[in-house]
């Protein structure tokens, strides 16, 4: 266990905070003694949390051409047919996952293939889990082609307490099925929308992992 190179500034700044705070309690308090050994003791616990957040857990991934793994850890909130307006403007099959703050953060390829498309887009910061969420918060958009022509989306969504949304995804290069995509700091969502006719092998309310669990396969 690792923890990842997006969590190194946000770490140095809770560490130097939570410093600072525990040192004004100490030269500003009448009893420093007895509230230090408190504020110590929530210190360490939230930076613990935070520590945690930033984890990059060392993970076999499941390859596979036509397989397409779920590019984040958490649990599925939708898996139904939509339109997906924004970039193939067709029907689509769209399958979501939800990323509670106390799951791994990052985001993996689901597919090898080539990056066509990619989009930041600003918006709002509304509850991740919400319908709306995806095509009214903060996001990012990347459209991938595999190998044998099969387009898909996935759209990284900032949820109600993410600020930053991190995507590495570069048009023009090439996907690595389990390689990393990005990272979601805080809470948020990763949808994946599928080709009509695809196999979808998971329904709502199901946990996945990151770059193990088969979301569906490409056919």
């Amino acid at each position: 266990m690792t923890i990842h190179k997006e969590g190194f500034a946000t770490l140095a700044v809770v560490f130097l905070t939570l410093a600072v705070i525990n040192t004004g309690i100490y030269f500003l308090t009448e009893s420093p003694a007895a509230v230090l050994e408190w504020s110590v003791s929530i210190s360490v616990i939230l930076f613990f949390f935070f520590l945690a957040f930033f984890r990059s857990p060392k993970r076999e991934g499941y390859l596979q051409d036509d397989a397409v793994i779920s590019p984040a850890d958490g649990k599925i909130v939708v898996v139904e047919e939509t339109e997906e307006n924004e970039i193939l403007k067709e029907k689509c099959i769209q399958v979501s996952v939800f990323m509670s703050v106390f799951n791994v953060h990052i985001n993996w390829y689901p597919i090898n293939g080539v990056i066509k498309y990619f989009k930041h887009h600003s918006g709002r910061f509304q509850a991740a889990y919400l319908p709306k969420a995806s095509f009214e918060n903060e996001r990012t958009t990347v459209v991938l082609e595999s190998p044998k022509g099969k387009t898909i989306v996935v759209r990284q969504i900032a949820g109600a307490l993410a600020r930053r949304i991190v995507c590495y995804a570069e048009v023009g290069t090439e996907s690595k099925q389990g390689k990393q995509m990005g990272f979601i700091k805080f809470g948020s969502r990763v949808d994946v929308f599928f080709p009509l006719g695809s196999r979808i092998d998971v329904k709502p309310g199901q946990k996945v992992k990151g770059k193990q669990t088969i979301l569906g396969w490409l056919q």
